[in-house]
């Protein structure tokens, strides 16, 4: 009986051991492959080339436009995604699910199939009612923004909502017993602490609006000078053969990338010493 239960003991940890260095290979096999793609991409790059396309007008202007749409583009995710996370974590809404689930529809949708819906929508359904109005959504820097919008969204809902719901609700509870508002209790007690969290959907947020193009490329064209972002100037660029042009921008958001990544785990970092 002994001779059993050492045996089974023995199968037990072995296949435990054999389970951790199976997890260890695929994580190390992970991080190599990620290490080879960025030392590909950097190795791949002449210097003295990117120098050179950093000082180009063109450049210039993808950079910048990236910048102004992307964190307009945020801040209006932010706008939206901060109501419907506290929503969808604290209160139970009838039809709850259907509406949790149509909000992931931008995550699991191709851009662009995203790109083409926004087109019709700002096309052929509102684009005369806007028109009257003013309002050029399509092929215009606007279009732009909606678009990195409509596709980043989700992502900080997803996020925030994590946040709150990692929020103990006798907290709140017990504040409202203390003769706190609703408002007082979402700006004094909730909020604050949820700041990492939405301060991490802001950042992954920014990132992925950073990077859109699928969905862009739809409704506000691909024009150089115009409407070009930084991955529609790697596109265009790497479409009229300039890998120099299109490898410096890589290299420029890849940079941009780990800059905000690096931000935010040193950010949270520091809040976990803190307390």
């Amino acid at each position: 009986m002994a001779l059993e239960q050492n045996n089974r003991t023995t199968f037990r940890d072995n296949s435990r051991s054999l389970l951790i260095g199976c997890f260890w290979l695929l994580f190390i096999f992970l991080v190599l492959f990620i290490l080879l793609l960025i030392g590909g991409l950097l190795n791949y790059a002449n210097w003295e080339t990117v120098k050179t396309v950093l000082r180009q007008e063109e450049f210039h202007f993808a950079l910048f436009f990236t910048l102004w749409t992307s964190v307009l583009a945020t801040g209006l995710a932010a706008l939206f995604a901060l109501p419907a996370a506290y929503i969808l974590s604290r209160y139970k809404i009838p039809g709850k699910a259907f509406v949790d689930t149509l909000l992931d529809i931008p995550i699991v949708l191709p851009p662009l199939v995203s790109g083409i819906a926004l087109l019709i929508l700002f096309g052929p359904v509102l684009g005369g009612f806007l028109t009257a109005l003013g309002l050029d959504i399509v092929f215009s820097s606007s279009g732009v923004v909606i678009a990195q919008w409509f596709i980043a969204t989700p992502y900080a809902v997803r996020i925030m909502k994590q946040a709150f719901d990692g929020i103990d609700p006798r907290m709140e509870n017990i504040a409202r017993t203390l003769g706190y508002t609703p408002g007082n209790v979402f700006g004094k007690v909730t909020l604050p602490l949820a700041k990492n969290g939405i301060i991490n959907g802001l950042i992954m947020t920014w990132t992925r609006t950073i990077g859109e193009f699928g969905a862009t490329a739809m409704l506000a064209g691909i024009t150089r000078m115009k409407t070009e972002t930084l991955s529609v100037a790697i596109f265009l660029n790497m479409s009229m053969g300039d890998l120099k042009f299109a490898i410096s921008t890589a290299i420029v958001m890849l940079l941009m990338a780990l800059v905000s990544l690096i931000t935010l785990k040193f950010f949270l970092k520091q809040e976990v010493i803190r307390f």
